[in-house]
Parts: C-alpha cells; sequence; structure tokens
C-alpha cells in the first residue's frame, strides 16, 4: 500500500481540521468542569448518610457507569428532541450528554478525595463552631481537589479521547475533521494515521504534564 502524505499542508489543517479541535477541547472542557461541578454534589450526596439523598445518587452513578457512552450519546441525541418536541443541535447534544456521563465517573473520584481527608480535621472544624457546610467548603473539598487532582486530569485526558465518539451523531469534532479532509483529498488512509499521532501527541503530552503534577503534589504533602 502506498501512501502519499503530501496533500497535507497547513491549508488543510486551517479548513478541515483546527475546527474539529476547537470543539474537542470546547467540548472536553465544558464537560469536565460541568461534570466535576455535578460530580461534587453526587459525592457529597452519596457521603451525607441521609438515605434519600444517599439512594438517587448511588443509582445515578451506577447506571451511567454501567452503560457504554455511545450508547447515551445516541440516546441523548435520539430521544430528547421527542421530549421537548424540537430537534437539539449535534453539538449540544454532545456537550449535554458528556457532562451528565462524566459526572458519574468523577463523582467516584471526588468521592475518594473526600474520603482521603483526615476526619480529624472536620470535627475540629465542628470543634471551632462550623457548620457542615463550612467544613466542606473550607476544610474538606480543597484538600479533596488537591488530592485528586491527578485523577482528576487523568479522566479529562480519557474525556478528551471519548469526545471521538460523537460521530455517531454527526458532531464536527477532531475526528470529523480528519474524515472530511480524508475525503476530500481522496487519502483517508493517511488522514486517519495523522489523526491517531495528533491524538497520541496530544494524549501523551497532557499524560507528562499529570505526571510533573503528581509528583509536585507528592512533594507538598
Amino acid at each position: 500500500m502506498n501512501l502519499d502524505f503530501a496533500f497535507f499542508n497547513w491549508s488543510l489543517v486551517s479548513s478541515f481540521i483546527l475546527k474539529g479541535l476547537i470543539f474537542s477541547v470546547q467540548l472536553t472542557l465544558i464537560a469536565m468542569i460541568g461534570g466535576i461541578a455535578l460530580g461534587t454534589i453526587l459525592a457529597l450526596m452519596r457521603l451525607s448518610g441521609k438515605k434519600w439523598l444517599v439512594t438517587p445518587a448511588a443509582l445515578y452513578v451506577n447506571v451511567l457507569r454501567s452503560i457504554p457512552l455511545v450508547m447515551v450519546i445516541l440516546w441523548f441525541f435520539l430521544l430528547i428532541p421527542l421530549l421537548i418536541g424540537r430537534p437539539m443541535g449535534a453539538e449540544l447534544s454532545a456537550i449535554i450528554t458528556f457532562t451528565i456521563f462524566e459526572a458519574a465517573y468523577y463523582s467516584e473520584i471526588m468521592r475518594a478525595g473526600i474520603q482521603s481527608v483526615s476526619k480529624g480535621q472536620v470535627n475540629a472544624g465542628y470543634a471551632v463552631g462550623m457548620t457542615y457546610a463550612q467544613c466542606m467548603k473550607l476544610i474538606v473539598l480543597p484538600q479533596a481537589f488537591r488530592n485528586m487532582l491527578p485523577v482528576l486530569m487523568t479522566q479529562t485526558i480519557i474525556l478528551f479521547q471519548d469526545t471521538s465518539l460523537v460521530y455517531a451523531i454527526g458532531a464536527y469534532d477532531l475526528l470529523k475533521g480528519f474524515e472530511v479532509a480524508g475525503k476530500n483529498f481522496n487519502r483517508p488512509v493517511e488522514t486517519y494515521l495523522v489523526a491517531a499521532i495528533v491524538y497520541f501527541v496530544i494524549c501523551f503530552s497532557l499524560s507528562m504534564l499529570v505526571r510533573r503534577l503528581q509528583k509536585k503534589i507528592a512533594i507538598i504533602r
């Protein structure tokens, strides 16, 4: 099989691939922020000790963690428009789906982070007159975020990789950009190979940053 990479130039990158990369990064950042926020709420619900909070949070997490992401993407894209009575764009559907789905994984990470904080510190907070909310805001959550930051970033790298699944609903992500470029230049094999290299470079670079961050956090401890 003969491979020809001569077609790959900056005009191709700017016209096809850059557009997809921007959406993939946007989707990753929005889903990460929303997922961590919702996941933290779910983690606090599961650690509250109140059954009426623990049960729905545990059900949410366990159900979503048991379903393939591509199925969740298709469900939201096909079923939500039927419920709201109007079509929803592929990009908006992907953002909502990823945020809701990733919250289940971030929730477990945050729950582990919260449990890693010594109960003695919480008791000390209560001893000086802090409420439960104040203890969580000022003592537990800051330490939990710091302890779990490398794991949160690792999950975000996985999230970036998973954004390629939005091809199932036609959203224009990084992989879609390479696919369109391959079709337009009649070089599908070359573009998919370059796509694999780009994904590897991005994810490997982020993994190295996470490793350095992990070492710094270990020094602080």
